[in-house]
C-alpha cells in the first residue's frame, strides 16, 4: 500500500468525491409559522442524507428541502408517507451529478443521453401544489433557465409565503 493510501472497509478503495457548492435548506411549517434551516452540507452530495436529515425534523405540518447544487440545477424533496416526493429541474444534471443521478434512480427514470442538449425537469412538478405552489406555476419557474437555482427556489419561496425568511437565511450563509 502506498504512503498516504486509505484503507476502507472490505478492501474496497471509495473515490473522493469533489466537494459541492450551493446550499441545502430545510424548510418547515408548523402552527401556520414558516421555519427555514440550514441543512448539513452532505445534503448536497447524498440523496439518502438529504432524505434522513429532513425525516428526524418533526412537524405536524409541512417538511421539505430545498437544494441549489452548484448554480446548475435545484432538487425539492419532500418526505412523505411511504417514500418521498422529489423535483429535479434538471434530467440532464444526472450526467454530472451524483446527487441528480440518485434522485433519477429513485424515480425509476432513466438518465438522457450525453448528445441530448434540451432541459426538462423530471418529478413531481406538483410537489409544493398544496403549499401555495401549483404544478403549473412549478414549470413556469424550472423553466427560467436564464436564472440560477437559487433564483428559481426564492420564486418558489416568495410564492409559498415563506421568501422572507428564505431569504434571511440565504443571506446569513453567503456572509
Amino acid at each position: 500500500m502506498l504512503p498516504g493510501a486509505e484503507v476502507w472497509p472490505y478492501g474496497v478503495h471509495m473515490a473522493h468525491q469533489e466537494p459541492v457548492n450551493g446550499f441545502a435548506v430545510a424548510v418547515v411549517r408548523e402552527d401556520g409559522r414558516w421555519r427555514c434551516s440550514k441543512m448539513d452540507s452532505s445534503a448536497l452530495s447524498e440523496l439518502d442524507a438529504a432524505i434522513t436529515e429532513l425525516r428526524q425534523l418533526r412537524s405536524t405540518g409541512a417538511v421539505f428541502g430545498l437544494l441549489a447544487v452548484d448554480d446548475e440545477f435545484f432538487i425539492v424533496l419532500r418526505p412523505v408517507p411511504g417514500g418521498v416526493s422529489l423535483l429535479l429541474s434538471d434530467a440532464a444534471a444526472a450526467l454530472d451529478y451524483d446527487i441528480a443521478a440518485d434522485v433519477l434512480d429513485l424515480l425509476r427514470v432513466d438518465p438522457p443521453d450525453e448528445e441530448d442538449d434540451e432541459l426538462w425537469p423530471e418529478g413531481d412538478l406538483a410537489v409544493l401544489a398544496d403549499l401555495g405552489m401549483p404544478q403549473h406555476e412549478m414549470q413556469v419557474v424550472v423553466d427560467e433557465v436564464d436564472l440560477y437555482p437559487d433564483e428559481q427556489l426564492q420564486m418558489v419561496a416568495q410564492r409559498c409565503g415563506f421568501g422572507d425568511e428564505f431569504t434571511k437565511l440565504l443571506d446569513s450563509l453567503q456572509a
